[in-house]
């Protein structure tokens, strides 16, 4: 087996939730809502380059097969994605009046910006430099 590439990233949430999430990574990200198979459970697959990059799930309990959020401070600490356009970056995020860190990889040339979603989910953008 050999990997190539990520394919996506599911954001379990409460129903309620979905609508803000889907704005806020349209509008923080540039993502695109696309078509989405007829699941039992509302949500939002969310597009980039014509890939469904982020599935938002709104389950007010968690899907058979699936597992709960990890206790004790496991699981994952963010999703990451491959930027361009560091300044157009910052300008689209500070429009929006989203917050953000930056942070320059010591020895890499490489840039990341990390901002967080409306679940507080921490999303990073990693530019070259």
């Amino acid at each position: 087996m050999r990997l190539s590439g990520m394919n996506h990233v599911t954001i379990n949430c409460a129903p309620a939730d979905l609508p803000a999430l889907r704005d806020f990574y349209m509008t923080a990200l540039g993502l695109t809502e696309g078509p989405r198979p007829a699941f039992t459970f509302p949500g939002h697959w969310l597009y980039l380059d014509g890939r469904p990059v982020v599935h938002l799930a709104g389950r007010d309990v968690i899907a058979p097969g699936t597992r709960a959020p990890a206790q004790g401070g496991a699981g994952f600490d963010h999703v990451a994605f491959t930027a361009e356009g560091l300044e157009a970056a910052r300008a689209r995020l500070g429009a929006a009046g989203i917050a953000y860190e930056e942070a320059p990889v010591p020895g890499f040339p490489l840039h990341q910006i990390f901002l967080a979603d409306p679940l507080g989910q921490r999303i990073e953008l990693t530019f070259a430099v």
